[in-house]
């Protein structure tokens, strides 16, 4: 079963799209230095995006999720953002809009820095996605 520590208006997690940030507990993956310790505050706007921020111990139920959102709301987009370093084989990619994969290794930095180890992809055509992490990198 899922369970939500909390949510939040966030405009830094998916590139031009303001989103629903839905925070999830009991990840397994437990990366020291992870970024959701510490939430953004709220803000206003039109939300175009809805991300899961972890579910990694329930990813079929974050999928269904994804699915039921697609399919009852598909103006909104669907994001992931998980721990593990692919995805799993019981979760289907075309029920997301983007994925982000990889563990926060502090040494390697956030998305936001180019050693990082993490990749998050956008839904090119179909089932196939465009990795888009140089989009979060510094200038």
């Amino acid at each position: 079963m899922l369970k939500y520590v909390n949510t939040g208006i966030v405009f830094q997690e998916i590139p031009d799209e303001v989103t629903l940030s839905i925070n999830l507990s009991n990840c397994p993956c437990r990366c020291p230095g992870c970024h959701s310790e510490e939430f953004m505050k709220h803000y206003g706007g039109d939300i175009t995006c809805i991300c899961f921020m972890g579910g990694d111990a329930e990813p079929t139920y974050v999928n269904a999720l994804a699915k039921y959102l697609h399919r009852e709301h598909p103006e909104l987009k669907v994001a992931w953002y998980s721990g593990r370093a692919t995805v799993p084989a019981n979760v289907h990619k075309r029920d997301f809009d983007y994925i982000k994969l990889g563990p926060y290794i502090e040494h390697l930095g956030c998305l936001k820095d180019r050693t990082t180890n993490q990749r998050l992809y956008k839904r090119a055509a179909g089932d196939d996605f465009q990795d888009i992490t140089s989009r979060f990198w510094r200038k």
